[in-house]
């Protein structure tokens, strides 16, 4: 593993993580567990189990991995990985990893990069981190683990100078038992109205998600952790990218400290 002085950041959303988010987001000092960076190889084999658990054993997603029972691929060893545990058991039960502007020139690219074409934000790579494989143990599922890794997240993102996270966020296609993209239609359409970026932010998928002939007219939320963001100011970059190895569609996903509601830069940045 990569060992820099400070972590860095890529972001995929675990679907599976959105349920840890409340429907109001409740800003109170977690109890019973502890946040840290991984510093050695097993504490990032740690991370990569609880994924493997999750996105295979929970979401049914075939991963190509190099190591049994763990979700690997080519961005973990450029990749800072933030973790929650509990404070009792020591065991690993949330997890962000995160790729910053310099190990993304070291690795080539963005995971984002493979689902998305990012042209458009070329001029926000110096500052711009990436969050992805976040995911949060089945009997942790509480607003509390992922106000802890976004609160590490912010202080991080403020001792690094660095203004502005991105990141695919992912929507099941799976829905009432049935493999359908008709969901994600339907949230892409009623995010395109309310939360889109400016049209120089715009991003386009490289697989996308053939919105125009799936029923887009759902009456659905949006995933919490993707209500979350929306709720922490972050902005839509355009129509939702197919990834059939998860089975999910991706939509893609920019915050920047700058944008933080008042109330929510107060409680992780204390201005």
């Amino acid at each position: 593993m990569n060992t820099m002085q400070e972590p860095h950041i890529h972001l995929r959303d675990s679907v599976v993580a959105q349920t840890a988010v409340a429907q109001r987001i409740e800003i109170t000092k977690p109890q019973g567990i502890e946040v840290s960076w991984a510093k050695h190889q097993d504490e990032v084999r740690a991370a990569q189990k609880l994924r493997f658990d999750v996105f295979a054993g929970e979401m049914g997603a075939r991963l190509n991995t190099s190591v049994a029972g763990h979700d690997v691929d080519l961005f973990d060893n450029y990749c800072e990985h933030l973790l929650v545990r509990d404070q009792a058991t020591q065991q690993v039960i949330g997890t962000y990893r995160v790729l910053t502007p310099a190990q993304a020139k070291r690795v080539g690219s963005t995971y984002s990069d493979t689902e998305f074409d990012l042209t458009r934000l070329r001029m926000l790579r110096e500052r711009m981190v990436e969050l992805g494989r976040s995911c949060v143990h089945p009997e942790h599922r509480h607003g509390g683990v992922i106000m802890a890794l976004w609160g590490a997240l912010a202080e991080f993102m403020t001792r690094n100078q660095l203004d502005t996270m991105i990141g695919c966020a992912s929507i099941p296609m799976l829905h009432n038992g049935v493999v359908s993209g008709d969901v994600a239609a339907s949230i892409w359409r009623q995010l395109q109205a309310t939360h889109l970026a400016p049209i120089e932010y715009h991003v386009r998928p490289r697989l996308p998600l053939p919105v125009e002939r799936l029923d887009s007219s759902l009456a659905v939320e949006a995933p919490a952790l993707i209500k979350g963001y929306l709720r922490l100011g972050a902005k839509v970059l355009g129509a939702p990218a197919w990834d059939p190895d998860f089975n999910t569609a991706d939509l893609p996903m920019l915050m920047r400290i700058a944008d933080l509601p008042s109330r929510y830069r107060k409680h992780f940045l204390g201005a």
